[in-house]
């Protein structure tokens, strides 16, 4: 019975492993109880175990092959911790020593213990009849009271409404400024302005310096003897030798400017 009992820890104690990974990540690893005796003895099989919880029962099963487990876990948004648990035998309130530890036990997460119940009434030893003396009537042998059996336990209640949402908290503080974004492509290029005005004319430039005097031409040849020309042809020559005259006086007046 023993080895069954260390065996049936191990297998306890190795669900705590597997079924936190195979539930919601809301619920919280459950306390497992592994059946150790009943009354004393090894349970009967079809015997129903269940655990009760806030007067609620929460966890029930039925022994086979002589043993059972019990596990005892709260349902989504239900917390168990530092709540006892009792157990009844077939409906009948059992007295619990878990681990040797006599007492209702705590729910403790991701716990195991070995259970022993015990749901036996012990019934008072009848006294032996006193022998009455001869010519006396006995008194009635006094009746023994009704022992108080509790009740099955009722089936477990609805789960309350959803309480009110809780006011907003305040707005956290501000996040550190993020890194600078990449620079962006470049423009288009703009169109052309419109021609500005013109600028005023600028001041008159000094006087150049004078240029070297020209070199004195060859004389030319003597021409020939003209014919004696009439009175009007003197007059154009002459006009034609003062407009010479005046183009080289310009010429050399324009070169001492350059």
């Amino acid at each position: 019975m023993t080895k069954l009992k260390i065996l049936a820890l191990l297998v306890g104690l190795a669900m705590l492993f597997v079924i936190p990974a195979t539930v919601s990540a809301q619920k919280a690893p459950p306390h497992i109880f592994v059946g150790g005796t009943i009354d004393g003895a090894a349970p009967a099989n079809g015997v129903v175990v269940a655990a009760i919880v806030g007067g609620v029962e929460v966890a029930s099963v039925t022994v086979a092959g002589g043993t059972y487990t019990i596990t005892v876990e709260p349902g989504d948004g239900e917390s168990y911790v530092g709540q006892t648990i009792s157990f009844t035998v077939d409906g009948v309130a059992a007295d619990v020593t878990a681990d040797g530890v006599a007492g209702d036990p705590t729910w403790v997460q991701g716990s195991a213990n070995i259970l022993d119940l015990t749901t036996a009434v012990v019934v008072p030893a009848t006294p032996e009849p006193t022998t009455a003396p001869v010519g006396t009537v006995a008194p009635p042998a006094p009746t023994q009271a009704p022992v108080a059996v509790p009740g099955p336990t009722g089936p477990r209640g609805r789960a309350g409404a959803d309480g009110s949402d809780g006011a907003d908290g305040s707005d956290g503080a501000d996040g550190a400024a993020g890194t600078a974004g990449r620079a962006g492509a470049d423009g288009s290029d703009g169109s052309d302005g419109s021609a500005g005005a013109g600028g005023s004319a600028g001041a008159a430039g000094a006087d150049g310096n004078t240029g070297p005097a020209g070199r004195n031409g060859t004389n030319g040849t003597n021409g020939a003897d003209g014919d004696d020309g009439s009175s009007t042809l003197g007059i154009v020559a002459l006009i034609l030798a003062i407009i010479a005259i005046a183009g080289a006086g310009g010429a050399f007046m324009l070169g001492r400017r350059s």
